[in-house]
């Protein structure tokens, strides 16, 4: 198996794979990063994106050796359990899971909207993560998320909710 480089949450690293392994199975069996999750395995359910050069990316369906020299940001990467990032805080404060399968694409989908479109509108939120699915119903605690980060990246300092 040929090895070769990748940036995965600002850190390089190293990896032995083959050619027609995904992003996603590199992510999770080579360097034990489960943010992104399996779902579909074809790219449409959204459980499995990750930030590929601050781009949401649905990581099941990309080479892995396709992403040598871009930048990859996971689920991890994105804030830490001490410090987390704006939009993973508002998901936490809007209690914006249930059985969490989904969130890992939801944040990210979210994290990369924001980060390009500081106030979207409802609508840009909506089409935004139309292509991400959620099966337990959590849709309307997860656009409050989506609502809060976009205050909470403006503020990063706010107090949180109660």
């Amino acid at each position: 198996m040929p090895g070769f480089a990748l940036t995965v949450n600002g850190a390089a690293v190293r990896v032995e794979a083959g050619r027609h392994a995904s992003l996603l199975q590199v992510l999770r069996s080579d360097l034990a990063l489960n943010g992104p999750k399996y779902g579909c395995g074809l790219g449409q359910c959204g459980a499995c994106t990750v930030l590929v050069d601050g781009v949401a990316a649905r990581a099941c369906v990309i080479p892995a050796m396709g992403v040598q020299g871009r930048s990859i940001t996971t689920l991890e990467g994105l804030g830490s359990r001490e410090a987390p990032h704006p939009v993973q805080q508002a998901f936490i404060e809007e209690q914006a899971a249930q059985c969490g399968y989904c969130l890992n694409g939801m944040v990210m989908a979210t994290a990369a909207l924001l980060a390009r479109e500081p106030e979207p509108s409802e609508a840009r939120m909506r089409d935004e993560l139309s292509g991400n699915l959620c099966r337990c119903g959590t849709h309307v605690e997860i656009l409050r998320a989506v609502r809060r980060a976009v205050v909470l990246m403006q503020n990063p300092n706010r107090a949180t909710k109660a």
